[in-house]
């Protein structure tokens, strides 16, 4: 396995992301990886690395800048706030990870998917909403909310998004509609929900924060996994 950080410039921010990908030079299939709210960690390049591992090119983008997490939750939010209404904003910092991605040599850009976790799962839909040739998409413990839902009709692949039924911050609410808003658009979706799990449950990491409602889950973190594996074997990724 080869791994390398890679610089790439947003306006005058520099973002510092993980490529890692197979040894050798054939081309691979490809996943755009991104973080939870806080912050590119070690467990979205652990992500990154796993993919590799089973022989795809990941890229784990870097969508706030610095190549590291946020201090505190308070940083976090301030830093999200605005992104929530604006999904070309949120669009845009996902496609220049994207960018990075489809530029390796590795890279088959006729097998491209992009995951994310918390808000990194939003920004992977919103790349698909805003019509990103993406095979498939799948977001974990993602939110599903966009104040643009008709943009839907340009989703072009097939969508998984896992979610926990005690997570605070994607109420049955929220999930009833991104059901509507992917009916109406006529999408290939799935929802997979995971019964008494909660928010972040793929980071092991999560319970530290002390949050209620945010905690990791073993075994609906391996389960959401294989259903995401089923789906690139499904779209031939």
């Amino acid at each position: 396995m080869q791994t390398r950080d890679i610089s790439y410039q947003i306006n005058a921010t520099t973002h510092i992301g993980l490529l890692a990908a197979p040894d050798g030079t054939a081309k691979c299939p490809a996943v755009l990886v991104c973080h939870e709210g806080p912050g590119i960690d070690d467990n979205a390049r652990n992500i990154a690395r796993r993919l590799a591992g089973l022989g795809y090119i990941a890229f784990a983008l870097d969508y706030h800048g610095g190549g590291e997490r946020l201090a505190d939750m308070t940083a976090t939010m301030a830093r999200l706030g605005p992104l929530f209404g604006d999904p070309d904003g949120t669009r845009a910092l996902g496609q220049a990870g994207l960018d990075v991605l489809l530029a390796q040599p590795q890279t088959d850009a006729s097998r491209v998917a992009a995951i994310g976790y918390c808000f990194g799962g939003t920004m992977s839909l919103e790349l698909a909403r805003g019509g990103a040739d993406l095979k498939a998409v799948v977001g974990f413990h993602s939110g599903l909310a966009t104040v643009r839902p008709q943009d839907a009709s340009n989703i072009t692949g097939k969508v998984l998004v896992c979610i926990g039924t005690e997570d605070p911050l994607i109420p049955a609410e929220q999930r009833a509609a991104f059901e509507a808003e992917m009916r109406a658009a006529k999408v290939d979706w799935r929802m997979n929900l995971y019964g008494g799990a909660k928010h972040s449950f793929t980071n092991p990491s999560a319970s530290q924060a002390g949050i209620p409602g945010i905690e990791y889950d073993q075994l609906t973190d391996e389960r959401s996994w294989r259903a995401m594996i089923d789906l690139f074997a499904e779209v031939g990724m």
